[in-house]
């Protein structure tokens, strides 16, 4: 449903929002009145109402819910309509400038920070880039890969690998089969790292003691983020 309004100088506004309606209704009117100017504006669009999802919003002033159930029993009997809901709660101050910095910083709003490859890096190869790094395939022993940021293997990484490479040790590296000869985040340097398991996906991270790994499914590295960030 296209978006549409239709203004009127009554106690009633109605408009098309997405595949529904808003309804702005003056509750200082009587029930009967708000119902017989609904039924003026609903009649014209009755192909249109069923199964549509309905707001109510009586001027933005709250107290008034037994309206807001009221209207709702009346245009579910007399237009079928589907969901009748108020107007919800204006955000908090706080709410608002979370979700404000969450869309600037939205992957809609971003060119793209990663450098994606596909297949074997093999030795004697060298990868480097400012960005994050994903390889959907194998780093073969002797292959070197450098990346600004994160370091993602799909695959198995057996060779050289230097995560942050631009002084960012909040930098991780990642592997579905987790072996490599050398391994560098940020400046901190650690020779071979033996897997706890093999096979088994593996991160690597800067901690207060060194350069750590953990078994990935395990330590959940970002179980506490509460939703998507951009890195």
């Amino acid at each position: 449903m296209d978006d549409f309004s239709q203004s009127t100088a009554g106690p009633v506004k109605l408009k098309g929002v997405g595949e529904g309606f808003r309804l702005t209704v003056d509750p200082t009117q009587s029930r009967d009145v708000l119902e017989a100017e609904i039924r003026k504006i609903f009649d014209r669009l009755r192909h249109l109402t069923i199964n549509a999802k309905v707001v109510i919003d009586p001027g933005g002033t709250e107290g008034y819910e037994y309206l807001i159930e009221a209207l709702s029993r009346f245009l579910k009997s007399e237009y079928d309509v589907g969901q009748v809901t108020g107007p919800g709660r204006p955000r908090s101050a706080a709410v608002e400038e979370k979700r404000r910095r969450d869309v600037d910083q939205s992957w809609d709003y971003r060119k793209s920070d990663v450098l994606m490859l596909y297949g074997r890096v093999r030795s004697g190869q060298k990868v480097s880039t400012r960005k994050h790094l994903v390889i959907l395939g194998d780093v073969n022993p002797g292959a070197e890969v450098i990346a600004g940021g994160d370091v993602l293997v799909m695959g198995k990484l057996a060779g050289m690998v230097h995560a942050g490479c631009m002084g960012d040790t909040g930098a991780i590296v990642l592997a579905l089969d987790f072996r490599p000869t050398q391994i560098q985040i940020g400046d901190i340097l650690a020779a071979g790292v033996r897997p706890k398991k093999k096979g088994r996906a593996e991160v690597a991270r800067v901690s207060e003691d060194g350069i750590v790994v953990d078994d990935y499914l395990n330590s959940d590295p970002f179980g506490r983020i509460p939703w998507p960030e951009v890195r």
